[in-house]
């Protein structure tokens, strides 16, 4: 894998806002939708891929959200993506993609994290912000962006490398107003 700079970006802390940057995680995308597929995954992540649209399952070290129907984004801190890969891909049971460099992970905690997010997003974030471990994948200030629902008032949201200053300066200048 290669050393990854990560932008630096200013993290302003507001009344009911906190921004955190979670990086380095392991982000790997995988595709598959063969039975052996579901068993070779469940056996290597010790986890079930969920298959309901829009949502993750977690094991405390690791998360997989749904992206489609055969399509998920795996995050973690440690690297497992040479596991998957031999016996997925080199198996021709699904794709691994390691995605790490592609994505950057931003945390948000507070009170207006779906007030922040209302400001700029096509979304209607009323009942996702009651379900925990629901997935979004919108639009947020004209950036694509993935959001994960982890706690109660906490997310992280991915949005793509070349993007994230500008979402990030976004993010800090709208926090001031809410």
């Amino acid at each position: 894998m290669l050393k990854i700079n990560y932008p630096k970006f200013e993290l302003n802390n507001f009344e009911d806002l906190n921004f955190k940057i979670e990086e380095p995680k392991i982000k790997i995308n995988v595709r598959g939708k063969n039975k052996d597929f579901y068993t070779k995954i469940g056996k290597i992540l010790s986890i079930i891929l969920p298959i309901e649209p829009n949502t993750s399952t977690s094991n405390g070290n690791l998360n997989a959200l749904w992206l489609s129907p055969d399509e998920w984004m795996i995050y973690l801190n440690e690297n497992i993506f040479d596991s998957l890969f031999n016996e997925i891909s080199k198996l021709n049971l699904g794709s691994v993609t390691d995605v790490s460099d592609q994505w950057v992970c931003i945390n948000i905690k507070g009170n207006k994290v779906f007030d922040l997010l209302s400001n700029g997003s096509p979304f209607d974030f009323r009942e996702f912000k009651n379900n925990k471990n629901h997935v979004v994948q919108t639009l947020l200030n004209h950036i694509d962006v993935t959001i994960h629902h982890k706690e109660l008032n906490e997310i992280n949201l991915f949005v793509r490398r070349s993007f994230s200053e500008h979402l990030m300066l976004w993010l800090n200048d709208s926090a001031r107003f809410i």
